[in-house]
């Protein structure tokens, strides 16, 4: 049986056909439209595409927000256009399969824990860096989601007090300075008080600071640009100290480090897991959580909520035999 998983974020739409075994078989790729509308027909849209391609059964789509815990509804996502919107229903209609909704990092959590790096742990942190910072926790294998299944939104833990105003409505949250947005924003901001640091990005903003991107930074930074470089370590900076918090209140066996970013991890990782131990409450006294970099990359959420796409579909098949 095959599945697709539509992976929404803030910035695209990618969607991918998913067989049992966790492997994407064919994907396609659009810009996230800012309303409503335009944003269902672009899911139905790639959804259609791929359904000429292959035999779907069931459709998941990993949503950057808040999913109600019937994961048919999205209540809020603060990156996103929808505001307590019946998604399943609407889009099942549309497309003419099962849809179930699930937040987009409790979907990379459970594809990394079936089929990649937290296979195995019985409690688990999965920290996806993106547009923003989507969090997932896993218990013995299962989805924490809080009594009204928004839990855990690491993301908007405010880590700055007055800082860089986030679209949460808030100030000063942890995404708004380790995610692929603040990685952008740091190095525009370093540009700004030393313009002769950096030749290549400083060329680029003088044309349009809109391209200067997280990914174009990361790339300067491979490529030893100093500036980007300094950007690079002020994300593995604010890492470390949001993952000294997440491991104060969870105290996980292993985090893992998903997201666009994540591609990048060789810049910063070794930096954040040495600001980590050494900030987190009872450092030198207490094991340390494994830190690791997703297996599946930018493709875990996909997969997982595929994967849950599939077990809608079984049960929908079950029943219809009935």
């Amino acid at each position: 049986m095959l599945t697709v998983g539509v992976d929404i974020g803030g910035t695209s739409v990618r969607a991918g056909v998913v067989d049992a075994d966790g492997a994407v078989l064919d994907i396609t790729r659009a810009l996230t439209p800012g309303d409503e509308g335009p944003l269902e027909d672009a899911i139905t849209s790639a959804v259609s595409e791929l359904a000429t391609r292959h035999d779907i059964s069931a459709v998941g789509l990993a949503v950057a927000g808040f999913v109600a815990t019937d994961r048919r509804t999205v209540r809020f996502a603060p990156h996103l256009a929808w505001r307590q919107a019946p998604v399943a229903q609407r889009l099942s209609e549309r497309i003419g399969m099962p849809v179930v909704l699930e937040h987009d990092a409790n979907a990379a959590a459970l594809a990394e824990h079936r089929f990649g790096a937290a296979r195995g742990a019985k409690l688990a942190v999965l920290v996806a860096l993106g547009t923003g910072i989507g969090g997932a926790l896993l218990i013995d294998g299962q989805v924490y989601r809080g009594a009204y299944g928004v839990a855990p939104e690491l993301g908007h833990l405010r880590l700055v007090p007055d800082g860089r105003p986030c679209p949460c409505g808030k100030n000063g949250c942890w995404e708004r300075y380790c995610s692929g947005t603040a990685l952008s924003t740091t190095a525009v901001e370093l540009l700004a008080k030393n313009p002769g640091a950096s030749t290549v990005l400083v060329r680029e903003a003088l044309k349009d600071s809109r391209a200067v991107t997280g990914r174009r930074v990361a790339a300067a930074a491979r490529d030893g640009d100093p500036l980007a470089l300094r950007a690079m370590s002020d994300l593995a900076k604010w890492l470390g100290d949001g993952l000294a918090l997440v491991a104060d209140v969870y105290d996980p066996e292993m985090v893992v480090i998903g997201g666009g970013v994540s591609e990048s991890a060789p810049l910063f990782l070794d930096e954040a897991r040495e600001r980590y131990a050494a900030v987190v409450t009872g450092a030198g006294h207490r094991p340390l959580a494994r830190i690791r970099t997703a297996q599946l990359g930018d493709d875990a959420g996909l997969v997982g909520v595929a994967t849950l796409a599939r077990e809608l579909g079984d049960r929908a098949a079950r029943n219809g035999r009935r």
